[in-house]
């Protein structure tokens, strides 16, 4: 039976904006038989997609599939030797990471739930327009990325938020030094280790480091080691094709989401041996194979990793891999503790102090001269953490706990001379260092020379 001809556009073709600007960043994939009908669909998606391939059967289309990665297939149906949905179906099982969008000619309700049951996106009848087709993609691409938001969403929601999605803030030498470094290594594809005490704010900086580099428009991903169970993370992080008598089931995982951005996995030492050796691979070949899958998935990705645990002992002890410690410990970047950055402490205050009682929707605590020196003297274990805790509490209490008010301003009057808070700060930091100005210096994150001169100015 001859074919159906293709109706030809009587109007001027549409822009790539008309059709969502998602289209410049996919790679489609063309499977059909006819040389005509793949150098027609090239020409429609060419100077739209990011990449456009073909494939004159399936056999050629397996081995792109192998090498490359496409986020939408348009198939023909009906092709010499087997037909474009039965191909798909045999897919499926070996690890199929694309939608497809069939053509056919011969559409009914039958073939209709044949294709979804295929796992086919969409399908375009024949005879169809270039704008036709546009749509489909654009569909699809829609379609795919609202999939993905979801999917990372609850990784999103489920994560430690405190400050996770904040700023590195901070004027002491210690944040200068880590600043930095990120600017540095911002544009490079170099893995990265956060290392440090528990709320000292490694995703904080992790962030940071994402939104300064080109990956800023991806995801970043983050993902808790110790807070997904053992048994399920290595399906959560790799993905999955499952194979029982009801159907086969798959999951593309976290790193395939997180494709173009940055995979943020925190309490790397809590993931489990075997997973380490999986993670080792990727990360060695950028490639991932989902457990089940029989074909491998290239991937685009940057990988960032945090603790506070001694990875060096982990390994000693046979709890880490030695080999995946090397690789991941290339640039290492240890955030200071709290009471080692005190300087910083009246800025986190304050932006905790109005950010927190934006979300609460209540007034703001005075942050006090009392207030503020009895916050510059506690020594705060649970660093940056414990300290938006405090406020969020002392918002939802409204008032500060007794141990931090200000006893010797009652009517609370709100710091407005900063050159008093400085003076205050730095007498009371120098006190704690039983006046050894060297050191008051290093946990204020000044010179020794800046200490002696503001001294000499106070008669201190």
């Amino acid at each position: 039976m001859a074919r159906p001809i293709l109706a030809v556009d009587s109007e001027p073709t549409k822009l790539t904006s008309d059709f969502g600007a998602g289209l410049a960043q996919i790679s489609v994939l063309i499977i059909d038989d006819e040389p005509g009908m793949r150098n027609f669909l090239s020409k429609i998606l060419a100077s739209r997609c990011k990449q456009v391939e073909q494939a004159a059967d399936v056999l050629q289309a397996e081995k792109l599939l192998d090498e490359n990665h496409f986020d939408i297939v348009i198939l023909d149906n009906i092709m010499p030797g087997q037909n474009g949905l039965d191909w798909l179906k045999g897919q499926r099982k070996v690890g199929f990471f694309a939608d497809a969008i069939l053509i056919t000619a011969f559409a009914d309700l039958d073939t209709a739930i044949e294709a979804l049951r295929a796992g086919a996106a969409d399908f375009v009848l024949k005879p169809f327009r270039s704008n036709q087709l546009l749509n489909a993609v654009a569909r699809c691409f829609d379609r795919r990325e609202l999939r993905r938001e979801n999917y990372l969403l609850k990784y999103e929601l489920a994560a430690e938020k405190l400050c996770g999605h904040g700023r590195l803030l901070g004027r002491s030498e210690e944040v200068r030094s880590i600043r930095n470094t990120l600017e540095r290594i911002a544009p490079l594809p170099t893995s990265v280790l956060f290392t440090g005490a528990t709320g000292t704010g490694k995703e904080v900086v992790a962030r940071t480091l994402h939104n300064l580099s080109d990956r800023a428009n991806y995801p970043f991903v983050p993902v808790n080691c110790a807070a997904v169970s053992s048994e399920t993370i290595a399906n959560e992080l790799f993905g999955y094709i499952r194979r029982d008598p009801s159907g086969d089931t798959n999951q593309d995982g976290l790193l395939f989401h997180a494709r173009g951005g940055t995979l943020f996995l925190d309490e790397i030492a809590e993931l489990p041996l075997p997973v380490q050796g999986t993670l080792l691979r990727v990360i060695d070949e950028m490639r991932i194979r989902p457990i089940g899958s029989m074909r491998e998935v290239p991937l685009n990705l940057r990988f960032m990793f945090a603790t506070n645990a001694d990875l060096g002992l982990a390994v000693s002890e046979g709890r880490f891999r030695e080999d995946l410690f090397h690789r991941i410990n290339v640039v290492n970047i240890k955030m200071p503790r709290l009471i080692d950055r005190k300087g910083d402490l009246l800025e986190l205050a304050n932006m905790f102090m109005k950010k927190i009682s934006d979300e609460l929707g209540v007034p703001p605590l005075p942050l006090t001269e009392g207030v503020l020196l009895r916050l510059s003297s506690y020594d705060w274990p649970g660093n940056v953490r414990e300290l938006r805790n405090l406020i969020e509490r002392s918002l939802i209490l409204g008032e500060f706990p007794p141990e931090f008010t200000d006893q010797e301003n009652n009517d609370e009057m709100a710091v407005d001379s900063l050159a008093a808070v400085e003076r205050r700060h730095i007498l009371n930091v120098l006190a704690e260092s039983n006046e050894n100005r060297a050191e008051a210096a290093r946990r204020l994150g000044v010179s020794r020379k800046t200490i002696d001169r503001k001294c000499a100015m106070w008669n201190a």
